[in-house]
């Protein structure tokens, strides 16, 4: 995605607790001579903010021009995760374009390959079982969470449904109390002018 240079982009990560998330990022700067981005942007870092649901800060750190941040939430919901670069130009002259390359990983646990080579085939096994038992109990996780937000959010469909009907029988006697006071009151009228 692009960015103004002093400006703050946030994305949402809707996470279960207990989730490792793993981001990398790569800055590029708009160069106004060559019309196009420089492949990198000495100087430049980026400022990384992650707020939990809650609203507490989980993590607010200074990195470099292309680096990895990661972080554990420890609350379900929606993190939010929010990037700045740290340019010190002012608004006014800051009209460059930035290029910001972002790849969030969420619930990985990286296998090293270059470990697993090197060791023995049982340790390989090893290794590789370890990591396939890691990946089922996120899959767990991530299950126990979708679950928990369809209950959530069915208690709230039945809560919805249950204010409709209410309010459905509610318009009906209204509607009938004043069709049953419109029928007196025509009834009332025209016996007064001895119409009936």
């Amino acid at each position: 995605f692009h960015i103004g240079e002093r400006e703050e982009k946030c994305i949402i990560e809707d996470l279960p607790s207990d989730t490792l998330v793993v981001g990398n990022y790569k800055i590029q700067r708009w160069d106004i001579h060559k019309h196009d981005f420089l492949e990198s942007a000495p100087g430049l870092g980026m400022f990384v903010t992650v707020s939990t649901p809650s609203g507490e800060v989980l993590l607010s750190k200074l990195y470099g021009p292309q680096g990895t941040f990661s972080f554990t939430s420890y609350l379900s919901g929606e993190h939010i995760i929010c990037l700045q670069s740290n340019s010190t130009r002012f608004v006014a002259i800051a009209g460059s374009k930035l290029r910001i390359h972002l790849d969030i990983r969420v619930g990985e646990h990286f296998l090293d390959e270059s470990a697993v080579q090197t060791k023995d085939k049982v340790n390989e096994v090893s290794v590789r079982l370890e990591h396939l038992i890691e990946q089922i109990q996120h899959v767990s996780k991530e299950q126990d969470y979708e679950r928990e937000r369809e209950e959530k959010f069915r208690k709230t469909s039945e809560e919805t449904n249950s204010n409709i009907l209410w309010w459905a029988i509610v318009q009906t006697l209204i509607l009938m109390s004043v069709g049953i006071w419109q029928i007196k009151s025509l009834r009332d009228f025209f016996i007064a002018k001895k119409l009936v």
